[in-house]
């Protein structure tokens, strides 16, 4: 099985009293440091304040997130028992609304709870179960979208890539990300090109950080040279992560997805997203229906302590935006690449 010179993003350690293990990206590049959650208090401070991020690794932490919420139930009380995992849940789902993995994991964990027999000491059992292996199974659907997506890369190409979709923003091995190690793994050069991702840095934190650590030849721009990049005919295609991909396709992304959907189709330059159909949400008709995050001001206007605009600056600071279908090339998923990216194609692969 092919591995990277990374460690993994988010474990659990030990037996069901034990607790979870996970870097805490608020750290990096400066300094690798894993961070252990044994409440979900710590979790849903975690998965709010970006020490965990990406939607697959959001919903491991979130399934991950109940199993510590509901653990210390005292008695035999299935209804009780259900209520609190019901409060559990509703508590996590306040920490980052637009992900839909989030979502997706949380309401798995309350169904198999719901169904497992044994009382309440079987849905604690089959919780702790389902947790490790939505962790796990993100690993393997991760590394089939590498699989899947590894023709896109070909021997000398340019790559360009926004915000964090590697190995930090999932279990193991990205989305994005994934057919670029996946191709270099098996003997490919090529360029990838990182947005810094403003206004966090995810691309100059975390994804130059894990690129280079693969040993993949990789250059860090500011957000606004893509465009003159594209025009200079370095960038070959654009592949991005997903947080909530609608039925017909619309995409929401990390801030500034859109703008370098817009600019790559002015250059004539293919497009992807890459994404497990875990973030499909096929309840919404189109992306005007996807929930957009509202974050602080401050991390506009004092960027990682400095300040960098008047205190009582206006600013205005959506953690998403979202790229209609249209401009999509294809969706890249677990199960093979969807295209033309619309309802009909989208409901073949998506159940």
């Amino acid at each position: 099985m092919l591995d990277l010179n990374l460690p993994r993003t988010i474990e659990w350690i030990g037996g069901p009293d034990g607790c979870v293990r996970m870097i805490d990206q608020t750290r990096l590049p400066g300094e690798l440091v894993f961070l252990e959650c044994h409440d979900i208090d710590t979790m849903w401070e975690a998965i709010r304040n970006l020490r965990v991020r990406g939607a697959p690794a959001i919903g491991v932490a979130a399934a991950m997130g109940a199993v510590l919420g509901v653990r210390g139930f005292v008695g035999d009380n299935l209804t009780a028992f259900m209520k609190r995992l019901d409060e559990v849940c509703l508590y996590l789902e306040t920490a980052r609304p637009t992900a839909v993995n989030l979502f997706w994991a949380l309401g798995r964990m309350r169904g198999t709870a719901g169904a497992a027999p044994g009382g309440v000491a079987g849905s604690m059992g089959a919780l702790w179960q389902l947790a490790l292996q939505i962790r796990d199974d993100d690993e393997v659907t991760c590394r089939a979208i590498g699989r899947h997506g590894e023709s896109l890369i070909a021997d000398g190409c340019g790559i360009l890539t926004h915000c964090n979709a590697g190995s930090l923003a999932t279990a193991y091995f990205g989305t994005a990300l994934a057919p670029l190690y996946t191709a270099h793994q098996n003997g490919r050069r090529f360029r990838v090109y990182v947005d810094e991702t403003r206004p966090l840095l995810q691309g100059s934190r975390l994804t130059i950080w894990e690129l280079m650590h693969a040993g993949i030849d990789a250059t860090l721009l500011c957000d606004n040279m893509a465009a003159a990049l594209m025009k200079q005919r370095k960038i070959d295609l654009v592949i991005v992560g997903a947080d909530c991909i609608a039925a017909n396709g619309d995409t929401a992304n990390k801030i500034g997805t859109y703008g370098l959907a817009v600019l790559a189709k002015a250059h004539e330059i293919p497009f992807y997203v890459a994404a497990p159909t875990s973030t499909f949400d096929l309840s919404l008709a189109d992306g005007s229906r996807i929930p957009i995050e509202e974050r602080h001001a401050d991390e506009i206007r004092v960027g990682f302590g400095r300040p960098t605009a008047p205190p009582d600056a206006k600013c205005f600071c959506p953690a998403f935006d979202v790229t209609p279908a249209g401009l999509i090339s294809a969706i890249l998923t677990e199960r093979g690449f969807i295209r033309p990216v619309n309802q009909e194609s989208i409901s073949a692969i998506v159940s």
